[in-house]
């Protein structure tokens, strides 16, 4: 072969060669994907979609094709979007279940803003998941940090956000901090929130957030306010409180702890360490050993710091201690309206002694009850005849009660007319367990703040710093009607005085224990004021 065949062979040979690697490389550094635009990192699906994707989660298909089929409907329209931000993947039927919940109120917040009264945009609805405890939101915060920038997405505001961690933190720092609105409608750590300085003139240090849920402070004081109303001033109390970090925790803890007793004082706080927020690991055997402590220092009620998994597991062991058949009391967090859903048969049995009596039941503020405006306002009625000796006018309701009632006849109504429409959701909305309530609430919160921007305006798309800037004005005439209460937003983006709905878990008699309404709580220790006008801070 002449030597200048020889040299051409051998050089093809070697392009092929490079052409093989680097096409081979290319393969193996392209990444792994679950769905368009959502990448496979760690075993779990983290990206962001609005066509229908569930993530590998069977609970939440049929709620993200219907949330999907809403922004077919209006693509053609003048339209912002607005993303979701939880963790929607997990291996536990109970937060699957309450994940179905969450997306369930952002359909129906989506339908009544896009449907309801009012300048446009309408919004366009899209699921961000950022892992299991919020692991990966930096790579999910990349893609809505694009989005933003995006003349085609147009991302206007980010809501959800269900677990105070600092991995939350992280993402909603990161967010405000390139002026992204975010509308937080379940966390409760005091953390993640703006202080109200003297008059608005604080600086906050998460520009553009909002919150409607009240923080770990201000639900521990309408707690107090509430037993405080009830003759519980000879109770004997006693914290137990997790030790791992996790910023829901240490800020309930310290709510709890900051709480003054008009009783006897208590045993000095009890503190376990937990593994994660959804792993037991060996908090049984050191709850046994609280249990024990407890029992021999007759406190008879226990301020509980921690996560549903591991308060599940304390009232149980709480209750086989069976110490002299006292009755305990436990009281915790927002965090603990999902315990119900986790509660078996053989656990009610447990909370329940041979008498079929109570041996414990756990109370907690809850962000929202589906009875609390009835049941308040039958109340506030009878007490008004009772003292006038007729029944009040429309006039003389009080709004505090009136207008959330409203607000939740409106939801339902949405339910029942999505219901006969033939739109599945996965289940039928249960609200007891407030999550669909509290999303939905921000849903509307968002519409309401993107329709008064464009009120009289010729402008069909808000900036961000628009809907930013439109938190603070969502107060007095413009209140937002919430589900969970009036939503009144200070200058720092705080719902102010904004109720929590005492539940308790009573174990009932025999059976499935039921989770009654108990009454309302205010942080301020009285009602909002009327039109919730909020009064002005002292320094």
């Amino acid at each position: 072969m002449p030597r200048w065949k020889k040299f051409l062979y051998t050089l093809l040979v070697a392009v092929a060669a490079v052409a093989v690697g680097w096409f081979g490389w290319s393969f193996l550094q392209r990444p792994d994907t679950c769905h368009k635009g959502v990448e496979r990192i760690g075993g779990e699906c983290i990206g962001v979609d609005g066509a229908g994707y569930d993530f590998g989660t069977p609970e939440i298909s049929a709620v993200a094709r219907a949330i999907a089929r809403q922004n077919e409907k209006i693509e053609g329209q003048p339209h912002v979007t607005v993303a979701v931000m939880l963790p929607l993947q997990s291996d536990q039927a109970a937060l699957r279940r309450q994940m179905r919940s969450d997306l369930q109120g952002a359909y129906l917040g989506q339908l009544e803003a896009n449907e309801g009264e009012g300048e446009p945009p309408k919004i366009r609805l899209v699921l961000a998941n950022p892992g299991r405890d919020y692991a990966h939101q930096s790579t999910v915060v990349d893609t809505l940090l694009r989005m933003a920038d995006s003349s085609e997405d147009r991302l206007r505001a980010v809501t959800g956000f269900n677990l105070s961690l600092d991995t939350t933190e992280q993402a909603v720092r990161r967010l405000t901090e390139h002026r992204i609105p975010v509308l937080a409608s379940r966390i409760s750590g005091d953390r993640i929130a703006n202080e109200d300085g003297p008059d608005g003139m604080a600086k906050p240090r998460f520009p553009g957030l909002a919150r409607i849920i009240p923080t770990n402070y201000d639900a521990s004081q309408a707690l107090a306010n509430f037993n405080g109303e009830r003759g519980r001033e000879n109770r004997r109390t006693v914290l137990v409180h997790d030790t791992r970090q996790d910023s829901y925790v240490e800020s309930l803890a310290k709510a709890f702890g900051g709480i003054e007793e008009k009783g006897p004082p208590g045993p000095a706080a009890m503190p376990f360490e937990s593994p994660a927020i959804d792993e037991a690991g060996s908090t049984g055997n050191q709850f046994t050993q609280i249990a024990n402590n407890i029992c021999d220092s007759q406190a008879d009620t226990v301020y509980f710091a921690g996560r549903t998994l591991h308060l599940r597991i304390f009232a149980l062991k709480l209750a086989a201690v069976g110490c002299d058949n006292r009755h305990y009391t436990i009281i915790s967090g927002s965090d603990a309206a999902s315990l119900q859903q986790a509660m078996t048969d053989k656990d009610w049995a447990q909370l329940r002694g041979a008498d079929g009596a109570a041996k414990v039941t756990v109370q907690y503020a809850a962000p929202a009850h589906p009875d609390a405006w009835t049941t308040e306002l039958t109340a506030w009625k009878t007490q008004w005849e009772a003292d006038h000796h007729r029944e009040p006018t429309a006039d003389e309701l009080p709004q505090y009660l009136t207008e959330p009632k409203a607000a939740l006849d409106r939801l339902e109504k949405l339910i029942e007319t999505t219901r006969r429409a033939g739109t599945d959701l996965g289940s039928a909305p249960d609200l007891k367990d407030s999550r669909t309530m509290l999303v939905y609430d921000g849903l509307v919160t968002i519409g309401t703040a993107l329709h008064q921007v464009q009120s009289g305006t010729a402008r069909t798309v808000p900036t961000l710093a628009d809907v930013g800037r439109e938190w603070p004005q969502l107060q007095s005439r413009h209140r937002v009607q919430g589900t969970s209460g009036l939503i009144c937003l200070t200058s720092g983006g705080n719902s102010y005085d904004k109720p929590v709905a005492v539940v308790e878990l009573d174990p009932s008699q025999k059976g499935r224990g039921t989770l009654k309404f108990v009454g309302l709580g205010w942080p301020t220790g009285r009602a909002q004021p009327k039109n919730c006008v909020i009064p002005s801070s002292t320094p």
